[in-house]
């Protein structure tokens, strides 16, 4: 895998949490808003001054209103953005140097912090990579406990004092991160349940390994990481790996069907091992809520009074953007992969109601993404799909139905085996 570029924050491993780097994205956001409510503001003026123009006699005062009007507001509204990008950038200061008098053997950072820098990246994980802001999330691979693996012999054994020679890869989705894969309990008073990854290490022998990513990159880019760190693990792992098998939710499972392509390219050595692909839930055709995004910002911008909320909504994340396309127009190269390493795909849809084949699952499918886009695309090879009702998006990720499948299909010879 090569190293990250100089736009990349450093520590690639995500040993030490980053601490710094929020005030600096506040500050952006905070300027970049102001900006689009000041478009907003002079386009509103602007229509009423119009107006006025049209009044006899009213032509030659409604100029000189409006010239002395916009100089005032502009220069209030760049006070503003001085005033509190200068007040965000001292904070930035501060946050650096807090940072930097720290003790070096930092606490792991909180669930809650965990999630909250997934759902920035998912946001504008684009800008925080390109930006070198360090709130920007380095893909690699996680343990149980979020602790992060180094991909040497002695990270591989402080971690993984027992690994087998079964691999299973868990992808999570946008704005996630291998918390998703944890259920939680029910009641207070119940324990939660084992995730996907302890269950079939117990049954299966499976060593799990849980994959953190910026979901606000292009899902090309991400697949491109992904391929380069498998290749990167299976160098260093201690034993032969005998197999390999992905299972993405959601943008996780287009990650993982890209880098299956991407390996089929490059002839990795990785995708000769690897047994199965298992989408769980994946908008291979598109996510109808990020085909609307689309449809909402290019009417925002057919009006002068609302095209500056039009340029917000356009700054959500590449990986968003994303999304709506899903990877429809990459199937010849998934099916490229699937002939030439015999490697197996399964999907799972689902269904809110209890019946699985209702007409309306056509329609609203798991609540984010339809029956059409999650079942499998046109594959030749081996390929099995399975529906299941009465579940959300996010049920998916721990749900007993969706595991004793999985289960199933990881214990039944495919058609590559011997």
């Amino acid at each position: 895998m090569s190293p990250p570029s100089s736009s990349e924050p450093a520590d690639p491993a995500g040993t030490a949490p980053p601490v710094t780097g929020y005030y600096s994205a506040l500050k952006i956001g905070f300027q970049e808003t102001t900006r689009r409510i000041q478009e907003m503001h002079r386009a509103i003026t602007d229509l009423s001054f119009q107006a006025q123009q049209w009044i006899p006699g009213l032509a030659g005062p409604a100029r000189l209103v409006k010239n002395a009007h916009d100089a005032i507001t502009d220069g209030v509204y760049a006070t503003i953005r001085q005033s509190g990008g200068g007040l965000l950038e001292a904070a930035a200061l501060l946050e650096q140097r807090a940072a930097a008098s720290a003790p070096t053997q930092a606490a792991p950072p909180s669930r809650l912090a965990i999630g909250l820098r997934s759902a920035l990246n998912a946001a504008v994980g684009d800008h925080l990579a390109s930006s070198a802001n360090p709130l920007a999330i380095i893909m690699g691979f996680y343990a149980a406990g979020h602790h992060p693996i180094p991909l040497t012999a002695a990270g591989l054994r402080a971690h993984l004092p027992d690994p087998s020679d079964r691999l299973v890869i868990f992808i999570h989705g946008l704005g996630c991160d291998e918390q998703s894969w944890e259920p939680a309990a029910r009641t207070a008073e119940d324990a939660p349940s084992l995730p996907y990854g302890a269950r079939l290490q117990a049954d299966l022998g499976y060593t799990p390994l849980y994959l953190r990513y910026n979901t606000g990159l292009p899902i090309t880019d991400n697949s491109r990481q992904l391929a380069g760190l498998l290749s990167d693990l299976i160098a260093v792992w201690p034993l032969p790996v005998r197999e390999l098998v992905l299972i993405g939710h959601s943008m996780g499972g287009l990650v993982a069907r890209g880098a299956c392509d991407e390996a089929a390219a490059k002839n990795l050595p990785w995708l000769q091992p690897t047994h199965m692909v298992i989408c769980l839930g994946s908008p291979h055709r598109g996510a109808p809520l990020a085909k609307m995004g689309h449809v909402i910002t290019t009417a925002l911008h057919l009006s002068k009074v609302t095209a500056p909320l039009g340029k917000m909504a356009a700054t959500r994340s590449a990986g968003v953007k994303d999304l709506r396309h899903g990877l429809r127009a990459q199937e010849e190269r998934t099916q490229a992969a699937a002939t030439a390493s015999g490697v197996a795909y399964r999907f799972i849809s689902a269904n809110l109601t209890e019946d699985p084949d209702h007409p309306i699952g056509h329609i609203l499918g798991d609540g984010l993404v339809t029956l059409g886009s999650a079942m499998p695309p046109e594959l030749a090879n081996d390929v099995d799909s399975v529906r299941l009702g009465g579940l959300g998006h996010m049920a998916l990720l721990n749900e007993p139905r969706v595991y004793e499948q999985i289960r199933q299909w990881l214990k039944t010879p495919t058609e590559s085996d011997p």
